[in-house]
């Protein structure tokens, strides 16, 4: 891995630097947190003005739409994004970060024709319906059924936190397709239009008081079968491509984030007298290494996932695993530096400290993960 500059991705830097310096001035106001059918506009106007600049897909292979960009690039474009505070995929990261990559590494022509443009648009969002109530970590044992009934699957089950199932278009579904079969052989991946009759959802409250999650119930929902990414009973090998993403390249844009975090709060600490403290320079020192060493892993997986076709591999677990710790730390260390009145400052705060409570249980726990590295990574064997 080569991390000197070439003369090409100093001039990409440049003009990424002059677009967003004009874009960023003439945004809408954020809409409240609160209002997802308005953030989901908000998210989408502002992915329209990327697929129309050329930044959409900026990292996806040129044959799914994307351009086909470095590894280097795709970090330079992330970094300058976040350095200049422009908007997030938000409502749509499971479109552009597990979904749409999925598709690109797994779908068909037609698939990915049908689905890649929108979501690179902004036209389309997307959901996922992975976990359900009685599976837990264990995702395996999901229990959605999806009978065969000429060119449909008739499905039904229930599925819990999913992500943006309120405001999406489509949903990535995973379902049972073969009962009989041992739990890892006999599930399938759907793309689910979730305006199919027989869908019910109901938005989940978070400890935010959010509603970015739902449980949504199936009653006889018809996906037709031209829907399913991959073969019929492959769907746990196309869901570990789906989770690789989500492990190892969704969150390289929060680290960055998380690093312009830990600046402010060494800066807020400078102005408000903690930083005499020195339990808690000590603190922000050592958080300040872990996301330089995170950021150092990130850019490692990215090239891995470029030598290997699009995908990343097992380093996605140790990043996971070790990131959303460090998250965790990051907010109880901004509670140190700016006290008891952190609770009165803006909103932002506030939710970013509840939602890194979560880090550890979404997209797999640190439980989960630390047995894919244990097994995978490290070799050990199997625990009883």
């Amino acid at each position: 891995m080569d991390l000197t500059p070439t003369e090409e991705e100093r001039e990409f830097r440049a003009r990424l630097r002059e677009w967003l310096a004009q874009e960023l001035p003439t945004l809408p106001p954020k809409p409240s947190p609160d209002d997802w059918p308005a953030r989901r506009a908000y998210d989408a106007g502002w992915q329209r003005r990327l697929y129309d600049a050329g930044y959409a897909g900026l990292h996806w292979p040129l044959d799914a739409g994307g351009r086909g960009a470095t590894p280097t690039q795709h970090l330079i474009f992330l970094e300058e994004t976040e350095r200049a505070g422009a908007p997030y995929v938000g409502a749509n990261f499971v479109g552009l970060l597990h979904a749409g990559p999925t598709i690109a590494a797994e779908g068909s022509a037609e698939q990915r024709a049908r689905w890649l443009p929108p979501v690179l648009r902004g036209d389309e969002m997307w959901c996922q319906g992975f976990s359900e109530p009685d599976a837990g970590s264990d995702l395996a044992s999901l229990r959605t059924r999806a009978v065969r009934d000429g060119d449909d699957y008739v499905i039904t089950g229930s599925k819990i936190w999913t992500s943006h199932a309120e405001v999406a278009d489509w949903c990535e579904l995973l379902v049972r397709t073969d009962p009989g079969a041992p739990k890892h052989k006999g599930i399938s991946w759907l793309a689910m239009p979730m305006d199919a009759p027989g869908i019910t959802v109901r938005p989940l409250r978070t400890l935010a008081g959010s509603a970015e999650f739902a449980e949504v119930f199936l009653d006889e929902v018809r996906v037709p079968v031209a829907n399913r990414v991959g073969a019929e009973n492959d769907g746990w090998r196309v869901t570990m491509v789906t989770l690789s993403f989500e492990r190892g390249t969704a969150f390289v844009g929060e680290v960055v984030a998380c690093r312009r975090t830990l600046a402010l709060l060494a800066r807020a600490a400078k102005e408000n007298g903690r930083w005499d403290d020195p339990v808690l320079r000590r603190t922000l020192g050592r958080l300040h290494g872990e996301f330089g060493a995170l950021w150092r892993l990130t850019q490692w997986n990215v090239s891995e996932s470029e030598r290997s076709g699009g995908v990343p591999g097992t380093g996605g677990s140790v990043f996971k695993l070790a990131y959303s710790h460090a998250r965790q730390e990051l907010y109880d260390a901004a509670a140190q530096v700016l006290g008891a009145g952190s609770l009165a400052l803006e909103e932002e705060w506030v939710l970013d400290r509840l939602s890194s409570l979560s880090y550890t249980i979404a997209a797999g726990t640190s439980q989960i993960q630390r047995n894919i590295v244990a097994e995978r990574v490290l070799g050990l064997p199997k625990g009883r």
